[in-house]
C-alpha cells in the first residue's frame, strides 16, 4: 500500500462536537463580515442621500418665497426659519459676482461656488446640482429674484455626517465582535447538545458490540432522529441477546445430538471388538446401531447445511405443477415404522387431486419436517392429524398434535434459527431438531403463507397455504 494511501486511511478524525463547532464558527462569522462590509458601504451612501433629500427639501420650500411680492425682510425670515426646519445654511448667490443677496452687513461674496454653480449649469447639467468637497455638502438651483439671476445654494457640514459615518462603523465593529463571540459561545453550546445524544447512543452501540446486553437504552431525547435510533439500537440489543442465548442454546443441543450418537457408535465398536465378533447375530445387530447412528449424524449434519444455504440464498428455486395430495399421502407413508413399531397414529382427510405449484422436493421438505414435528411433540396418545383441502385461494395443509402447545409468549420465535422449546431437551423420535428453521426458510422463498395455532394443554396446529396454479399452468 502507498505509503500516502496509508497515513490518509489511518488519519485521525476529528470528533462531531468540534465539526459542529467549527461550522457554526465561521458560518456565524462570515454572516458578520458580510453584514459589516455591506454596512461599511452602504452606511455612507445611504446618509449622504438622506442629506442630499433634506437639503432638496430645505431648498424647495425657500424658493417658495421668492414670489414677485417678496421682499428681503420676508425672504430673510423664511432663510431663517428654513436653517433652523433642516439644520442647513442657505444662500442666495448672485451669478454674477457671488454676492450674498441676503447678507445685512456688506454682502459676502461666494464667486468661488458661483463660478462652479454656473459652469455646470451652463454645461447643460440640469437645473440643479450637487456640490461636495472636503469641509461640506452643497446643493443648488438656479433662479431669478427680483429680476437678478442667482442661485439658491443650501449647504450642510461634511464634518456632522464624517463623524456620524465613524460613529456607525464603531458601533458595527463593536457588535460585529460580540456577535463573534456570542456566535462561537452558541454554536459550542448546541454543537454539545446534538452531540451529547450521539456519544450516549455510540457508547451503547460500543457495550452492545462487547457482548453486554443487560443496559438500559436511553429514549426522551429531543430530537426525533436520535429517539429513532435509540429504539433501533434497544431492538437490536434485545434480538442480539436473545439471539445469542439461542445460540448457546443451540450449541448446547446440537452438541448433545452429535454427542450421543457418538458415544453410542464407539460403544457398539468396542462391543464388537470384545464381545459380538464371534456371535454373527449380535455382530449384526451392534452394527446395525451404528449404521443408524451415523445415518443420524449424516442427516444432522445434511439439515444443518441445508438451513445455512437457505439462509444464504443458495440453490436453484424451480416451480412446478405437481399433485400435492400425491406428495402428502407419500411422506405420511414414511412414518409408518412409527405406527408399527411405537404406536402412533397418522389420521389422515386428504382431499384428492389438489395440485400447487412450487418446488416441489422443498415443499415435500416442509411437509415431512412438519410431520416430523408433529410426531416428536404430540401427546401420550401418540395422534397426528393430517388435513389437506381445497380454500378460495388454493390448498390448505394442516398437521395438529395433541402435545403441550406453545405457551402465547413463545408464539412468535418458534420459527427462528435457534429456536428450542423451554423444557428439558430429549433427542427426536424422527429428524434434527432444526425442521421448524428449514420449514420457515423455504416457505419464505416460495411465497406460501404459514403460521401455527396452538393452545397450552391441547396441541399445536401448524398450516401452510399454497396458491393455486396459474391458468395457463392449470
Amino acid at each position: 500500500m502507498p505509503e500516502s494511501a496509508r497515513r490518509k486511511k489511518t488519519r485521525t478524525a476529528q470528533s462531531l462536537n468540534f465539526v459542529l463547532w467549527f461550522a457554526f464558527s465561521v458560518f456565524a462569522l462570515v454572516i458578520v463580515i458580510l453584514y459589516v462590509a455591506v454596512q461599511s458601504l452602504l452606511i455612507g451612501t445611504f446618509y449622504r442621500r438622506q442629506e442630499v433629500s433634506t437639503m432638496q427639501d430645505a431648498a424647495i420650500g425657500f424658493m417658495a418665497a421668492l414670489g414677485e411680492d417678496s421682499t428681503p425682510t420676508s425672504v430673510r425670515r423664511a432663510k431663517r426659519t428654513t436653517e433652523s426646519r433642516y439644520g442647513v445654511t442657505v444662500l442666495l448667490i448672485d451669478r454674477t459676482d457671488g454676492t450674498d443677496l441676503l447678507d445685512e452687513t456688506d454682502g459676502t461674496r461666494y464667486p468661488s461656488i458661483a463660478e462652479r454653480l454656473g459652469n455646470l449649469f451652463s454645461q447643460g447639467r440640469g437645473e440643479y446640482v450637487l456640490i461636495s468637497n472636503s469641509n461640506e455638502l452643497g446643493y443648488g438651483r438656479r433662479v431669478t429674484w427680483a429680476g437678478t439671476d442667482c442661485f439658491v445654494y443650501v449647504a450642510t457640514s461634511v464634518a456632522r455626517l464624517t463623524a456620524m459615518e465613524h460613529g456607525l462603523k464603531w458601533l458595527s465593529l463593536a457588535t460585529a465582535v460580540f456577535s463573534v463571540v456570542l456566535a462561537f459561545l452558541a454554536s459550542g453550546f448546541v454543537a454539545m447538545l446534538i452531540t451529547k445524544p450521539v456519544t450516549e447512543v455510540t457508547q451503547q452501540a460500543k457495550e452492545l458490540a462487547s457482548g453486554h446486553y443487560d443496559f438500559t437504552v436511553k429514549r426522551d431525547y429531543f430530537c426525533t432522529e436520535i429517539s429513532e435510533l435509540a429504539d433501533a439500537l434497544d431492538y437490536a440489543r434485545q434480538e442480539v441477546s436473545k439471539a445469542d442465548a439461542m445460540q448457546r442454546e443451540l450449541i448446547a443441543n446440537v452438541s448433545h445430538d452429535f454427542k450421543t450418537p457418538l458415544t453410542m457408535i464407539k460403544g457398539y465398536a468396542s462391543m464388537i471388538l470384545e464381545i459380538s465378533g464371534d456371535d454373527k447375530e449380535k455382530r449384526e445387530q451392534h452394527a446395525r446401531v451404528i449404521i443408524e447412528e451415523s445415518d443420524h449424524l449424516t442427516a444432522l449434519v445434511e439439515d444443518l447445511l441445508d438451513l445455512s444455504k437457505l439462509r444464504a440464498g443458495v440453490g436453484a428455486h424451480a416451480p412446478a405443477t405437481f399433485n400435492l395430495s400425491e406428495s402428502v399421502y407419500k411422506i405420511a407413508a414414511r412414518f409408518d415404522y412409527l405406527v408399527e413399531t411405537q404406536g402412533y397414529r397418522f389420521e389422515t382427510e386428504i382431499e384428492e387431486d389438489l395440485y400447487a405449484y412450487a418446488d416441489r422436493g422443498r415443499i415435500e421438505q416442509v411437509i415431512y419436517n412438519l410431520l416430523g414435528n408433529a410426531a416428536n411433540y404430540t401427546g401420550e396418545d401418540k395422534r397426528v392429524l393430517i388435513r389437506l383441502f381445497a380454500t378460495e385461494k388454493g390448498t390448505r395443509l394442516e398437521v395438529e398434535d395433541t402435545g403441550k402447545g406453545i405457551p402465547a409468549e413463545e408464539i412468535d420465535t418458534i420459527w427462528d434459527r435457534y429456536y428450542r422449546a423451554q423444557n428439558t431437551h430429549k433427542r427426536p423420535a424422527q429428524g434434527t431438531g432444526l425442521g421448524l428453521s428449514i420449514v420457515k426458510n423455504i416457505l419464505s422463498v416460495q411465497g406460501c403463507p404459514f403460521g401455527v395455532t396452538s393452545q397450552v394443554g391441547k396441541g399445536s396446529c401448524f398450516w401452510v397455504e399454497f396458491p393455486a396454479p396459474p391458468d395457463e399452468i392449470a
